[in-house]
C-alpha cells in the first residue's frame, strides 16, 4: 500500500512521519484491499490538525481528522477515529468454510 504524508504550513520530523506510516498500516490492515493512504498535517494558527484519508477498492474512502495542542495527540486521535469507522465494516465469511475473514 502506497501512503503519502504531507505537512501543511509547518515541519514535521522523521520520527513522526514513520509513526503516521506505521499508525495507517496497522489501521489498513482493517480494511478489505486498501490501495492508498494519506496523512495530512496541518498547522493553522497555533492548532495542529492530523487527517488520515484511507482509500479502498471501489472507490470507498474513509478520512478521519483531530486536532490538539501536538501533533503526536491529534496523530493518535485520528487515528482511533479512523479504526472505529473500520471496525464498523462487514466481514467476510468464506462460503466454503463458512469462516469469518477479515
Amino acid at each position: 500500500m502506497k501512503v503519502l504524508v504531507t505537512a501543511r504550513h509547518c515541519e514535521i520530523d522523521d520520527k513522526l512521519r514513520q509513526r503516521a506510516i506505521e499508525l495507517v498500516q496497522k489501521a489498513a490492515k482493517l480494511a478489505t484491499r486498501p490501495h492508498r493512504a494519506e496523512v495530512v498535517f496541518d498547522d493553522d494558527h497555533q492548532r495542529k490538525i492530523v487527517e488520515f484519508q484511507l482509500y479502498l477498492s471501489r472507490g470507498h474512502t474513509y478520512v478521519s481528522s483531530a486536532e490538539a495542542s501536538s501533533f503526536l495527540t491529534a496523530m493518535d486521535r485520528a487515528a482511533g477515529k479512523l479504526r472505529n469507522q473500520l471496525d464498523k465494516l462487514p466481514s467476510r465469511v468464506d462460503k466454503r468454510s463458512g469462516v469469518e475473514k477479515r
